[in-house]
């Protein structure tokens, strides 16, 4: 377990296990997107020109399921950090995703307005998880 502190959520009704859910959810964003990409490389595919059963997998099928189910997951992280702080997100989305803080970031706004924020974060994102 990491030293880091946990955020507290108690004014959003966010117990410390749903904080740690929503963030360990967060730091699989890059995990996310790289596996999202991964699932359009074809080479693991095999066409031997065969009929095949119905009852055998579709190899293609599951990799753009799974691409979808990722990119929901992207694009919920995403669409919740420009709804909680606008045109700040990426710096919100860096803090969530990569545990940086506000120090290392230097986002254009004060630390206490930037955790503000990244609360908020996480309320809209329990909302919606």
């Amino acid at each position: 377990m990491s030293n880091k502190r946990d955020l507290r959520l108690d004014q959003y009704g966010i117990s410390k296990h749903r904080y740690r859910e929503l963030s360990n959810f967060c730091l699989q964003y890059k995990e996310f997107i790289a596996e999202k990409n991964s699932c359009y490389d074809l080479s693991g595919v095999a066409l031997t020109g065969m009929p095949h059963s119905t009852a055998v997998s579709d190899p293609t099928a599951n990799k753009a399921e799974r691409a979808y189910k990722l990119g929901k997951n992207i694009e919920l992280i995403e669409q919740t950090a420009i709804e909680a702080c606008g045109e700040l997100y990426p710096y919100i989305i860096k803090s969530v995703s990569e545990g940086i803080p506000w120090e290392y970031l230097l986002p254009p706004i004060g630390r206490r307005q930037f955790y503000q924020e990244r609360r908020k974060f996480f309320y809209l994102l329990s909302l919606k998880k």
